[in-house]
């Protein structure tokens, strides 16, 4: 939402929800979607150049098709050469798809795609200003993209994460949570004796000011899609220079790998993670000093909202 609204902001845009709102948390089929509001989007299919969707995967949605004007579809999970995509021929319609990662952009290309567009997100990187880690003993990580359902715990980390800190006494947890299944994670918490070593955010609060408390920002998912292929927890860590995990499913795993902004982890379990943990300690000032070089390089916001104004341009002539 922080793209969309953006995007909105600078390109005089109205949004509109495909999926209802009062289905939001429910089983919704995903050939209905937007069909809710056919009328407006006709409406509105007369007054715009371009369309533009936002969506976790590549979705077919069937009310595309009573819309004129070119449609622009960003994934914002990423791809993934397993995952189940439209047609060929749907995804020929789409005027233009946006990846944010150089696999994605292969793995359509390969499909012999030619209206792939990669454009990695961006974020405010001068609300973040570099600091030194925090000093004294101990390893302070944070965790962003909490998990909104029970299974979660396992497939997005959580466990893991609690693990590896009950077998190492000198690191301590930052969680930030979206208010969804606290007592869950407390009583997590509370039985592996962590209560003093974990700290849990949920309320709305300055992101920057956290990151000065911590060395590195984690980011695990168990299975493709649960996360952004950037997530911004971890753009944010390294926009403050401080090196990220995450894990080798994620699109996001490419980059670190090349730029050495920090550790990948290979499988979701917490033998993996201490091992990654441990690498992430020993070299630490590379990593940092890594991490601090590519932050605020590669993922400002104003070479992505121009990325999108060239993009727009293109295809509104």
């Amino acid at each position: 939402m922080q793209q969309v609204d953006l995007l909105r902001a600078r390109f005089n845009g109205e949004t509109f929800w495909l999926r209802p709102a009062w289905r939001a948390r429910s089983r919704y089929p995903r050939e209905l979607l937007g069909f809710h509001r056919l009328m407006a989007l006709r409406h509105w299919d007369d007054q715009v150049d371009l369309h533009h969707v936002y969506a976790p995967e590549l979705y077919r949605l069937p009310i595309l098709r009573f819309l004129r004007r070119p449609v622009v579809y960003t994934v914002t999970a990423g791809v993934g050469s397993a995952r189940r995509m439209p047609s060929t021929a749907f995804l020929q319609r789409l005027r233009a798809i946006v990846v944010p990662s150089d696999t994605d952009l292969g793995t359509l290309t390969r499909r012999g795609l030619r209206n792939v567009h990669l454009i990695r997100p961006g974020i405010d990187t001068e609300r973040f200003a570099d600091s030194a880690a925090p000093s004294g003993p101990g390893f302070v990580l944070l965790s962003g993209s909490a998990p909104w359902t029970r299974g979660q715990f396992s497939s997005k980390g959580v466990d893991a994460l609690l693990e590896v800190a009950r077998r190492m006494p000198d690191m301590r947890l930052v969680f930030l949570w979206r208010g969804l299944l606290l007592p869950e994670l407390l009583a997590r918490v509370r039985r592996l004796a962590l209560s003093d070593r974990v700290e849990i955010v949920s309320d709305w609060i300055d992101v920057g000011r956290v990151l000065t408390r911590v060395h590195a920002a984690v980011v695990l998912v168990g299975q493709p899609g649960l996360v952004q292929a950037y997530p911004h927890s971890l753009l944010e860590a390294l926009a403050a220079s401080r090196p990220v995990l995450v894990s080798g499913g994620n699109p996001m795993a490419e980059y670190v790998r090349d730029t050495g902004c920090g550790r990948v982890v290979p499988r979701l379990g917490a033998s993996d993670l201490l091992e990654a943990i441990q690498q992430l300690r020993q070299d630490y000032a590379v990593y940092q000093a890594r991490a601090s070089e590519v932050g605020k390089r590669d993922f400002s916001q104003a070479e992505f909202v121009a990325a999108h104004r060239a993009l727009y341009h293109s295809l509104a002539g």
